[in-house]
Order: C-alpha cells, then structure tokens, then sequence
C-alpha cells in the first residue's frame, strides 16, 4: 500500500512539474501595437485609398500579424456576395473586418454609421462599373444592401 502511494505521489509530482515547465515555457501574450485604433480607422473610411490600403493589408496578413485583426468574414452573410452578377463580395468582406474589430476594441457603437457608409461606398465604387439599365440596376441594389446594414446590421 505504502509503495502505491509513494508511486502516485511520484507520478503526481513529475505530472505537476511537466505542466509547470510548460506554462513557464509557453510564450506570453504580446499586447497589440498601441496604434491598432488608428490603423483601423485608417482601414475602414470611405474613401477609395482606404478600401485599397485595406485590401494590400487583407492580401499580407502576416505582415499585420502584432495587431490581432479578425479577418474572418462571411462575406454578405444572408444576402447573395455577388447579387445579379455585381461583385459586392469585397465590400462585404471589408464591412465584416470593421465590425468585428471594433466590436473587439469596444467602440462598435461609436463607428457604426461610418462602417455602413463605407460600405456603401464601396459599393457605389462597384456600381461605377456599370452604366445605363445595368449601373442602375446595381445602384439600386447596393442602395438595398446598405439599407440592410444601417437598419438591421449589428
């Protein structure tokens, strides 16, 4: 009995030592870089310059790899990405990344109608694509999914 319990003790002091060794040896967490807000506003205006900066980023995430972005996206979530053929599949992507990170810092409320108002833009970019019955066609179409994001997006 005595040497039962001098093994399970034995077992249990090297079980504790090794996963002591490997939290000590696991690396700690690195905190953002303290401009992540600003990047992320750089990223998410609605000027065509900053849906290019945005996509070069999206393009070489493991260069932004220190600031933690979410790049996940569903895309259009409900909606067709690519509705009667106008490719809106970007422009969602790049509205999924402003929600999400800044839902992660906090300040979505605060930056909301600016997300929805880039999206839009970006959009409208799309929709100048396109001319006559087809341009209009789009821009209603983009009018529809912005209303959907200011209305209903959360």
């Amino acid at each position: 009995m005595r040497t039962r319990r001098r093994r399970l003790s034995t077992a249990v002091t090297a079980l504790a030592l090794t996963l002591a060794a490997a939290v000590s040896a696991a690396p700690a967490a690195t905190a953002a870089p303290a401009d992540k807000p600003q990047v992320l506003s750089s990223w998410t205006q609605t000027s065509a310059s900053s849906y290019q900066a945005w996509l070069n980023a999206r393009n070489n995430q493991a260069a932004w790899s220190d600031y933690g972005f979410d790049w996940s996206t569903d895309y259009c979530s409900w909606s067709p990405d690519n509705p009667f053929g106008f490719p809106f599949e970007l422009s969602c992507a790049r509205h999924d990344f402003g929600y999400r990170n800044y839902k992660d810092l906090g300040t979505f409320e605060a930056n909301k109608a600016r997300l929805d108002n880039a999206f839009y833009a970006d959009l409208q970019r799309v929709c100048d694509g396109y001319s006559g019955a087809t341009g209009a066609a789009c821009d209603a179409t983009a009018w529809t999914y912005y209303q959907a994001v200011s209305n209903l997006g959360s």
